[in-house]
């Protein structure tokens, strides 16, 4: 039987906002197909689009250089610890608890492997909701998977820290730790608690500490 992809990535659209303050993407035509038929042949025809976004765009993935100015960025990662990368999900949906602490994941061997964190905050997605009152990784939390040997921690909300801490402590252990981050992920409810892998692999962009990314995860 073959592999299965789930996509876990928002689709990036002209004008939509991932996160209050950091403007939308831009999307448009760098060269029409209208236009481009003064350069080619008689019914030959292409499309050059052109985008002016902020890095932190859609889903993406934060390494040590969002955080560090000596981490690596996203162009320093190897692809080893973006690709292929044996996963789990940790479902905190319907708590009702915003901090999702150490005990989540106490039941779960994280060790060298992707922490997917499904809280169903993804169905908020296009909506003012998605930007109050989001669940976060406590700060032990953090402490708790760095310490155990996780390989990639992400979440389907629309910040791994409690925005109203300035000091963004997951944030500061997990990328000091050289973990990188996934956030605004998506579809984690199609995903079974174990037994498949995860993939999240930004265009090698020097200087840049974040960039989106085609968040997926195969199932044997």
């Amino acid at each position: 039987m073959s592999d299965r992809r789930i996509d876990l990535s928002h689709v990036i659209e002209h004008g939509m906002v991932t996160y209050r303050g950091i403007p939308a993407p831009y999307v448009c035509d760098f060269m029409s197909r209208e236009a481009s038929r003064a350069h080619y042949a008689p019914g030959t025809t292409f499309h050059i689009g052109r985008i002016d976004m902020a890095a932190n765009t859609g889903t993406y993935l934060d390494s040590p250089f969002h955080r560090f100015e000596d981490g690596e960025d996203v162009s320093q990662l190897a692809l080893s610890r973006l690709a292929g990368l044996d996963a789990v999900v940790v479902r905190v949906t319907g708590s009702g608890v915003r901090a999702i602490d150490a005990p989540a994941f106490a039941a779960c061997d994280v060790s060298g492997k992707a922490v997917l964190v499904h809280t169903g905050w993804a169905r908020h997605w296009r909506t003012e909701q998605y930007f109050e009152g989001h669940p976060y990784l406590s700060a032990a939390a953090a402490i708790w998977l760095r310490d155990r040997g996780a390989s990639l921690v992400g979440i389907d909300s629309l910040n791994i820290d409690d925005t109203a801490d300035g000091q963004r402590p997951v944030h500061t252990t997990l990328l000091r730790a050289g973990i990188p981050i996934v956030e605004h992920l998506r579809g984690l409810e199609q995903l079974p608690a174990a037994g498949f892998t995860f993939t999240a692999v930004p265009p090698p962009v020097k200087g840049m500490g974040t960039f989106p990314v085609r968040a997926y995860a195969t199932i044997n």
